[in-house]
């Protein structure tokens, strides 16, 4: 098990800064996304909004990724790789973007739908989302990793839905995965205490179905086993000494980042 990094205050200066971009990326790809077009499209235009900022995919290339995003459409998970696949009319679609700049990485994701979608998937979108934000308000000073996560997996389990137990977030600053990590589900095993200058990033994986996901013969996208509907969302979070600050949430003044 690593080291917790804490972040000093020229950490969070640079850090702050590589947050906005990824989280103004993620919405300039959100606007993008429409019926008929193909998710290597919006990886070519993710790539070309990462570049117009100044950042860097800090995914492409990360353990032989071979994609700017990581985009996952209706029973992919995660870490879904760019293709023809065109998207359509009832898909939902979770991007994740991750970029580098200032020496520091911004994480993010949301799963939005594609021109509209199912009574089903819309309670699976909001329900996920409520659950990262729960999760956030969790992680305050003298709270414990286990208080997040159980926050997330009683409200999405409370609503008839169920965590991804392969996958979890994680601490983020300099390098993409830092310790400590941040498990959607109670394990007492990743039980570390909040602390100031912490940075992680919390994100929830949620399955219509079982928990249940496999990972297909590209290595990469990972899917629910029961070909249910899956969602996700992130934010990069700062642990202060009061409230938690959402660093990849866009606020005037994150937005002057071009």
């Amino acid at each position: 098990m690593g080291k917790i990094i804490l972040k000093s205050g020229a950490d969070l200066e640079a850090m702050r800064s590589a947050c906005a971009v990824a989280g103004k990326v993620l919405d300039d790809i959100i606007a993008f996304i429409k019926p008929g077009v193909t998710t290597n499209q919006v990886d070519g235009f993710a790539a070309e909004r990462i570049k117009f900022y100044g950042g860097k995919s800090a995914f492409l290339g990360y353990r032989k990724y071979p994609c700017h995003t990581c985009i996952s459409v209706n029973e992919e998970v995660v870490h879904g790789l760019a293709n023809e696949r065109e998207l359509r009319f009832g898909d939902i679609v979770s991007v994740d973007v991750g970029v580098r700049y200032n020496g520091f990485i911004g994480d993010n994701a949301r799963t939005v739908a594609v021109g509209g979608c199912g009574v089903l998937a819309q309670r699976l979108l909001d329900v996920t989302e409520q659950s990262l934000h729960l999760g956030i308000a969790a992680a305050v000073s003298g709270n414990r990793v286990t208080d997040i996560s159980r926050a997330i997996q009683d409200y999405v389990e409370g609503n008839g839905f169920s965590v991804v137990r392969e996958f979890v977030g994680h601490g983020v600053g300099r390098t993409m995965h830092e310790e400590p990590q941040i498990p959607n589900f109670v394990d007492r095993k990743m039980d570390h205490k909040l602390r100031p200058g912490m940075t992680i990033a919390i994100e929830p994986m949620v399955n219509a179905g079982s928990p249940d996901v496999k990972i297909l013969k590209d290595g990469w996208t990972v899917v629910t086993r029961d070909g249910s509907l899956s969602a996700h969302f992130e934010h990069t979070v700062l642990v202060t000494g009061g409230e938690p600050e959402i660093l990849t949430w866009l606020t005037p003044s994150k937005l002057k980042v071009a």
